[in-house]
């Protein structure tokens, strides 16, 4: 335990010196969404994606296997560029400090904090509370996945996050405004998989996990799924990943049968940090007001992660064909692959 609160009191202390306010920030509207694609898009499926701040490290789950998952491992991986006009290099797999080994283990949720020196992640491995679990790892050099400056043995976030549930995807947010740092995640610990937040304390663990407190006037969560937060830099927007109604009902497939709703990318917008987050809006609602194209679609989208400067959303998708890219006509997987979308900054903004 007190190992446990050194590591998250650390993490508070740098994520204090590091985080950079921007406040009334206004975009234009999200461009048509297009395929990563290779190298880090595969026949494989990639998927739950993490773009971190200055947008050189995009670190994913990939499933290898797929087609037998009573066996497959997931596992994170990271790919780099020098710059952001750059293409994406080869991906890599994290080392076995985070990825260990066996069947039916899961690693993924990847999460980077600002400083780029701790790993948030979900794991089914052996210790912890319950079926999943969010773990956070350590590393020296923010910019070195590997060795002994890299990545190190992760801890559990302990019994004030963690449940005998699935406990996963988290985000981490400082709100320079009121010094508070909250984890968002979502967690099926009711039932039905609904995100939660804890409020890191003085003693500097995270303390015990509430639904958002949105869920009293039935506007975040609801009776269907809400998971995988992203939160602006200022802290007024909110992306997440629902299936409520407004979402988009999906085709048949290959792997079952249509008419029921996908899960789809939608916001919620507050007008400052103290107050409640609004209602959500489907992301294609709110695009078409701007007089953009659709993001989502008719199937599963999932994981968004908006750039640190809020000018690029990563998020991965479903037999999206809008943008072939190989000699059959076909982009990457049949199934997961990652996208993103991009809108520009005003001009006149910060």
């Amino acid at each position: 335990m007190k190992h446990t609160t050194f590591f998250v009191w650390t993490l508070l202390a740098a994520t204090l010196l590091t985080s950079t306010p921007a406040t009334g920030q206004q975009f234009g509207p999200w461009s048509a969404p297009v395929n990563v694609g290779p190298p880090v898009n595969t026949i494989l499926p990639e998927y739950q994606p993490f773009i971190t701040k200055g947008g050189l490290s995009l670190y994913f789950s990939l499933l290898e296997g797929f087609g037998a998952p009573q066996t497959t491992p997931q596992d994170i991986w990271v790919a780099k560029r020098s710059s952001e006009t750059e293409p994406w290099g080869t991906p890599q797999r994290l080392g076995p400090e985070i990825n260990i080994p066996g069947p039916n283990r899961t690693e993924g949720q990847p999460f980077v904090t600002i400083d780029g020196h701790y790993l948030y992640f979900s794991s089914n491995r052996p210790g912890g509370f319950g079926r999943g679990d969010i773990y956070v790892s350590k590393r020296q050099n923010k910019r070195e996945d590997f060795g002994p400056m890299g990545w190190q043995q992760p801890v559990n976030l302990g019994s004030g996050v963690n449940s005998p549930a699935n406990d996963q995807a988290a985000f981490v947010y400082e709100d320079e405004a009121t010094g508070v740092t909250y984890l968002y995640f979502a967690s099926d610990r009711s039932g039905n998989q609904d995100l939660y937040v804890s409020t890191l304390q003085p003693d500097g663990t995270f303390g015990s996990a509430v639904p958002v407190p949105e869920l009293v006037f039935g506007t975040v969560n609801t009776m269907s799924t809400e998971t995988q937060v992203t939160i602006s830099r200022d802290g007024l927007t909110m992306y997440f990943i629902s299936n409520r109604p407004g979402s988009a009902i999906h085709p048949p497939t290959e792997f079952g049968p249509g008419g029921q709703p996908a899960e789809d990318i939608w916001v919620s917008t507050r007008a400052s940090t103290t107050d409640p987050w609004g209602v959500p809006e489907n992301l294609d609602v709110v695009n078409a007001m701007a007089g953009g194209p659709r993001v989502n679609s008719d199937y599963h989208d999932g994981r968004p992660s908006l750039s640190f400067d809020g000018t690029a959303l990563y998020f991965f998708s479903a037999f999206r064909r809008e943008t072939p890219t190989g000699p059959d006509g076909n982009v990457g997987s049949p199934f997961f692959d990652i996208w993103v979308t991009t809108r520009t900054k005003l001009t006149g903004q910060d």
